[in-house]
């Protein structure tokens, strides 16, 4: 696994870089959003643990991300992180994504305002950490689209609100201290609306 954030990051890199070369603006940025979980149980964890509600404990939770990256006239390259958990009925789980994006802008009216659209790459850690279970966690790759809208407040700062989806196949099981595993839970998409706060420098 660490070979493979190595590669995504050789990669990040090296497109920062062919952005930077046309004159590329660095940012960096703060969103916040609330995430909705599509998450399936396997047939053993419904039986064995009574059909437990795991689809609900961070499905509608408040979301915060970090982002750095470059833009230029017509789109922008960047990396976010965010990490994110809840807890419901005593089941615990926590989201984790590394991601890096690609949007491509279309102006509206004066160039103040863009609509942007375009894809995501990268990796979401998924960790079960409910109460009286053994901690789990796996890592699996992510991928999706994002669509949304740009306001420039002025030359440095600009606010968005925007949805991305992302499609990936990340599992964890549950089993109690010392036990036999019960069965698995599937995270298989997540969406996404958010609002943004971006400064270029």
């Amino acid at each position: 696994m660490n070979r493979t954030l190595s590669r995504i990051a050789l990669a990040s890199a090296l497109a920062f870089a062919a952005v930077g070369a046309q004159a590329a603006d660095n940012f960096v940025g703060l969103t916040w959003g609330q995430t909705s979980n599509n998450i399936q149980k396997s047939d053993s964890l419904n039986a064995n643990l009574n059909n437990p509600k795991l689809d609900k404990v961070i499905h509608g939770t408040d979301t915060w991300g970090v982002r750095a990256g470059q833009q230029q006239d017509n789109g922008r390259y960047y990396m976010t992180y965010e990490n994110f958990s809840d807890t419901d009925r005593g089941n615990k789980l926590r989201q984790q994504n590394l991601l890096g994006s690609y949007d491509l802008f279309v102006p509206v009216g004066d160039y103040n305002t863009k609509l942007f659209g375009g894809a995501t790459l990268g990796l979401v850690k998924l960790e079960q950490e409910s109460r009286g279970m053994s901690r789990d966690s796996n890592i699996n790759y992510a991928a999706g689209l994002q669509a949304g809208i740009l306001q420039d407040i002025n030359k440095n700062a600009s606010i968005e609100a925007g949805y991305r989806y992302l499609r990936t196949n990340v599992s964890t099981d549950m089993g109690e201290h010392g036990g036999p595993r019960l069965g698995s839970l599937d995270l298989y998409s997540s969406g996404q609306a958010y609002l943004g706060a971006n400064y270029k420098f």
